[in-house]
């Protein structure tokens, strides 16, 4: 089944954590698929409840703007007293400490992976990675570039031709995002990679809430239902959709209708706005934006939910 990623971070069968759901063992495609019911229906029965929204994955197909959403969200939440870390597990798209705002990128946290991944005794400099509760004030400065309230983190880039794929970077987010502990007004928002890959890697696994950001489109919508079905398998049962780039109300009345049908519910819209879309051509911040208004109520929603239901 190629390479494997234990859900749990186990690094072989019945070791601690292990909960014997049989996926690393599996050798056939059915083995791989009951093993994985296991994986959803214990994630379902243990998921925490309740509790205030502190992390939350921005997730979506390939173009929707996620990297918009974060943007404006983290923008929003500053404003508001809330002090955001934004991190950044696209290894692609490199732009996003210039719409944030940000002089420059800190240094990758991929660059750790080589040096702890597997070693029993991490090197100097590399310890804070492996704390069983990571702070932000634990994170070396030269990891995470700070500006007037608004922190960053990115995971990586793909490069070079030829420098492998993103799973150990996957690694590293997920371990992060487990890890980390948030004291009140902080939030972490996560950048995701665009479509499900994240999700079975296990990122999305330890956040509060996962966030769909749709576009008007039929693949957009249908991956909206798949990430909803994947967030509760993993015991996230706070999920909804952000509708982004809409034309009208008669476009946003159909986006909401057609997501009522695949079970997903949607938590705001942002329409279409030429501003923003000029300044992500230039490389800039989106600035005051009718964007920036319209995502103030969608902020204040996430940051209100703490009841045990779903948003």
């Amino acid at each position: 089944m190629g390479i494997f990623h234990c859900p749990f971070g186990c690094p072989h069968f019945e070791a601690e954590g292990c909960i014997e759901c049989g996926l690393c063992l599996a050798t056939t495609n059915e083995e791989m698929v009951e093993a994985s019911k296991n994986v959803r229906a214990y994630l379902k029965a243990h998921a925490m409840e309740g509790g205030p929204v502190r992390k939350i994955a921005i997730c979506g197909k390939g173009g929707v703007g996620k990297s918009t959403t974060t943007t404006l969200m983290a923008r929003v939440l500053k404003d508001q007293g809330y002090t955001p870390l934004v991190v950044d597990t696209d290894e692609s798209n490199p732009g996003l400490y210039r719409a944030l705002g940000l002089p420059n990128t800190p240094k990758p946290l991929f660059n750790l992976m080589s040096r702890f991944s597997y070693s029993e005794t991490p090197e100097p400099g590399t310890e804070w990675i492996m704390l069983p509760e990571i702070n932000l004030e634990d994170i070396p400065r030269e990891y995470m570039v700070s500006d007037q309230g608004m922190n960053f983190v990115m995971v990586g880039k793909i490069e070079n031709p030829f420098q492998g794929c993103a799973c150990s970077m996957a690694d590293v987010t997920r371990s992060l995002v487990a890890r980390l502990k948030l004291k009140d007004k902080e939030i972490l928002l996560i950048d995701t990679e665009a479509g499900l890959e994240s999700f079975g890697r296990g990122v999305e696994r330890s956040v509060d809430l996962i966030l769909a950001v749709v576009e008007p489109s039929f693949e957009s919508m249908a991956l909206a239902e798949r990430i909803v079905y994947m967030a509760e398998g993993m015991g996230v049962d706070r999920v909804g959709a952000l509708l982004n780039k809409v034309s009208s109300k008669a476009m946003e009345e159909k986006m909401i209708l057609e997501l009522k049908k695949r079970k997903v519910e949607t938590l705001g819209t942002i329409y279409f706005d030429a501003d923003v879309l000029e300044a992500g051509f230039e490389g800039n911040p989106p600035g005051n934006t009718r964007a920036q208004a319209e995502m103030e109520p969608i902020a204040k929603l996430l940051l209100n939910v703490i009841q045990q239901s779903r948003v």
